[in-house]
């Protein structure tokens, strides 16, 4: 057997596109309401199927997704507030713990602060909310010091240095007049007792906050009260974890193009090179750049393209929403849909991490989405639409998890036969790195490589 041909991946991501059926769209999803004749026409050039990144009605947030995507194992996930603080270049040592935080407004019932607004619902400017941050950091404690470090306009990355865990809880309840919730030490964790002294830290600053958030307004012009942050909440925290590299793990060079701190976090924790895109307000254009780019990548075999916006618009908009945002994100196929036909050597891989309803009381929500692979090593089925539901009929059935990697590598020509090995560590895919056999002396690296017996 002999490898010929070396194909190059590009997986596009849709964060957030699958969703729900609703009657205002005729009891179809968004995407399949939406006008997509390039996706369509992906979708009758590849094979189909749906994708969950973890366990069907799992609802996972992107970080966790694009970890299990990946072929990560949970166990191993070093937690949001990590990733960020990593993304946004926020000094975090190996025992330092990173934990999201935002300011809110609440208001007190019997002693208890209940979310009144969010994050997104508090007004101002990152320069305008900016005082209100400074007076927060830092705050200093037996056997801990807390810095809290403004990374977007009402976000933050708390880093707890010291004796710490990451194993606590978060006080964000997310959702409106629900209270905010007392940080405790998480049921699973290995040191109980420092697990509680962080708890205890973390309860007493949020206290400390409170008073020193009191009476106090951001500048800016607006004076309505409501929108005024007077409460910091914290969710997701965690501590740097080693990681195997996605090329060693994959045999892939990497790239990402992708927007955000997040993302950034992400490529720079496995391994792939990262480019910054931006987002202008024009979906498909935005799209179609980040395509063109992973297209003139000669520099990488694997490309992970990223768009936050059907996200985006599911938690702020409607279904009728979303479901032009769609359309316009279907405009950034075309040139990819243009080059697809005449090359052998791409392999397209278009999915979502998660879906995320346009109409719900859940951020995100547990259903498949849809997937194409279009290329040369691929079944082509008889699926002529790409939608949650068309997909289902897909040759590529239901995949789950680092098994959409594994079809990546048969897909590319790449996988291993099961049971193979070459070399002193198993890897799923064909090595070229493994100890060759010499049967005469070899000078290598300057010195002479001992002959094997006869």
């Amino acid at each position: 057997m002999h490898v010929t041909r070396k194909i190059k991946v590009i997986l596009i991501v849709l964060d957030g596109l699958g969703d729900r059926t609703y009657e205002v769209l005729g009891h179809r999803t968004p995407l399949a309401a939406a006008a997509t004749p390039n996706l369509d026409k992906l979708a009758r050039m590849g094979a189909n199927g749906t994708y969950h990144a973890g366990v069907p009605g799992q609802c996972l947030p992107s970080e966790n997704a694009h970890f299990l995507m990946f072929g990560y194992d949970m166990a191993a996930f070093p937690g949001r507030g990590f990733l960020e603080a990593a993304g946004f270049g926020v000094p975090c040592g190996d025992k330092d713990v990173a934990i999201l935080a935002h300011l809110c407004r609440v208001r007190f019932s019997g002693g208890i602060p209940h979310l009144e607004y969010g994050r997104d619902e508090i007004t101002g400017t990152r320069d305008e909310l900016a005082p209100l941050y400074e007076r927060l950091t830092p705050y200093e404690t037996n056997g801990a010091v807390l810095e809290l470090h403004h990374t977007r306009r009402n976000e933050a990355i708390l880093v707890a240095r010291g004796n710490v865990s990451p194993d606590i809880s978060d006080s964000d309840p997310i959702y409106t007049h629900a209270p905010v919730g007392r940080i405790v030490p998480l049921a699973e964790s290995t040191d109980p007792l420092l697990a509680k002294k962080t708890a205890d830290y973390m309860n007493q600053y949020l206290a400390w906050c409170c008073r020193r958030l009191k009476g106090v307004k951001a500048a800016g012009k607006s004076k309505d009260p409501a929108v005024r942050g007077n409460f910091l909440v914290t969710q997701r925290a965690g501590r740097r974890v080693d990681q195997q590299l996605f090329s060693d793990k994959w045999g892939f060079s990497p790239a990402m193009i992708a927007s955000g701190g997040l993302f950034k976090g992400i490529a720079m924790t496995l391994g792939f090179d990262f480019s910054e895109a931006a987002d202008t307000g024009a979906p498909g254009g935005d799209l179609a750049e980040r395509i063109r780019m992973a297209l003139d990548d000669e520099a990488h075999d694997f490309v992970h393209v990223h768009t936050k916006v059907p996200d985006e618009v599911s938690h702020n908009g409607t279904p009728e929403l979303k479901t032009e945002v769609i359309a316009a994100l279907d405009g950034g196929f075309a040139g990819l849909l243009k080059v697809l036909g005449k090359r052998e050597d791409l392999l397209a891989v278009i999915t979502a991490d998660h879906s995320t309803p346009a109409c719900s009381g859940l951020v995100h929500s547990g259903e498949t989405v849809p997937v194409i692979m279009a290329g040369t090593a691929i079944r082509r089925d008889r699926v002529d639409r790409f939608d949650e539901i068309a997909a289902v009929t897909g040759s590529l059935g239901f995949l789950r998890g680092a098994e959409l990697m594994h079809m990546v590598l048969n897909c590319t020509d790449r996988a291993i036969l099961e049971g193979l090995r070459l070399g002193a560590v198993r890897r799923p895919f064909l090595r070229v790195d493994y100890p060759l056999f010499v049967t005469a002396p070899a000078v290598k690296r300057g010195r002479k490589q001992e002959p094997l017996p006869e």
